[in-house]
């Protein structure tokens, strides 16, 4: 069988399995199934390359849904346990850190981050900046590895301090008072949370996050030269990357980092793993307090970005007249990523995609997640 032919034959059978669902599917099961799939289909590309994985947390359960190809010249599937690059999904776990740790008294949303970064005391504007403005976006921080076009060189940790204590805010802004999406405001809140604590920000996540969420497939690998290093067995579940047009970008457990220092790539994760993330912010899990209290932190509204979308700590919240939706979206140029819950609902979903620009967060938002929150209602209020 030509991949060609296996390809389409595994898309036909993804698509018949979630619309139709299994023959003793309860009505409810067979409902979510058909809304994910007529959603979710303009997201599988047609060629093969690449797929969609989503875990759908509603009602106290974990649905999951796969389609595609996680490599393709492999004939590899995509499963609930394929390991995708999360992208700017990792602020989640790294606002979280901040938050328990402001919740034990450790750490204050208020303190400068050269009170943490000591070698930025050499800067001017940066010393204006607090721990609470990197993570909600409002420091002002803008650096070209920010926006495109994307520049050609790494940063080692030295070129990284001599950039930030050289920046100035744009037009005299204050700290705090603009919203300025910063991937490079994320990597200064890592070095702080690291230096506080004497650890590097993947032990802390680990000890913090995931070992008491029990999440084994979350991890923030060692990078070698653009190159994540997995043990054998977890190698084998990563997923290759693809671009938007459908060609292979690095190989599988590509990295996308711009800074040339330890953990200053990206995560990686599945749907199953994530689908316990998620469960933990619906408050179905029965954890610690201050960890579930810290994380319901991370998604109190900070600055209002427009009429209908207010910036938290790392995720956003949505107001577009129908469900209250808080969700936090990600991408690469081989990757897109989403992460969304609706508290009021008791719902939530995570969406990997290992296609770049796939934009899984317009679905979500403003089709997805409606749609799945009305199966919620009584039959006669849909």
């Amino acid at each position: 069988m030509t991949i060609a032919k296996s390809a389409q034959r595994l898309w036909i059978a993804s698509i018949v399995a979630l619309v139709a669902g299994p023959a003793a599917a309860a009505p409810a099961e067979s409902a979510y199934q058909q809304v994910i799939a007529r959603n979710v289909v303009s997201m599988v590309p047609a060629d093969g390359r690449g797929g969609v994985a989503v875990a759908l947390r509603i009602d106290g359960r974990t649905l999951f849904f796969n389609y595609g190809w996680a490599d393709r010249a492999n004939e590899r599937p995509i499963s609930a346990d394929s390991l995708f690059n999360l992208a700017s999904l990792r602020k989640v776990f790294e606002v979280t850190l901040l938050a328990l740790a402001v919740r034990r008294g450790e750490l204050d949303l208020d303190d400068p981050v050269a009170k943490h970064v000591v070698e930025l005391r050499q800067g001017n504007d940066i010393r204006r900046v607090t721990l609470g403005q990197l993570a909600s976006h409002t420091s002002g921080l803008l650096l070209p590895q920010d926006y495109l076009p994307w520049p050609g060189e790494r940063y080692t940790l030295a070129e990284f301090i001599r950039t930030i204590n050289a920046w100035t805010s744009a037009r005299g802004e204050e700290p705090g008072k603009q919203h300025r999406y910063t991937h490079a405001g994320f990597v200064l809140l890592q070095l702080a949370l690291e230096r506080r604590f004497g650890a590097p920000i993947g032990t802390l996540i680990e000890r913090e996050v995931l070992h008491p969420l029990g999440m084994t497939s979350t991890m923030l690998p060692p990078n070698v030269d653009g190159r994540s290093v997995f043990a054998p067995a977890l190698m084998r579940r990563v997923v290759q990357g693809y671009s938007e047009h459908g060609t292979p970008i690095g190989v599988p457990g590509d990295q996308q980092s711009f800074y040339d220092f330890p953990d200053a790539g990206q995560m990686f994760s599945s749907t199953r793993d994530l689908a316990v993330l998620l469960a933990a912010n619906l408050g179905e899990l029965p954890i610690d307090h201050s960890l579930q209290a810290a994380m319901q932190m991370t998604r109190q509204g900070v600055f209002r970005i427009s009429p209908r979308i207010t910036q938290a700590m790392a995720w956003e919240v949505n107001d577009f007249g129908g469900p209250l939706i808080v969700d936090k979206p990600g991408g690469l140029n081989n990757s897109s990523t989403y992460l969304g819950l609706v508290p009021n609902e008791r719902l939530a979903i995570v969406i990997l995609s290992n296609r770049g620009f796939q934009h899984p967060y317009e679905v979500a938002r403003h089709a997805l997640l409606p749609a799945l929150a009305r199966l919620q209602l009584p039959a006669d209020a849909r």
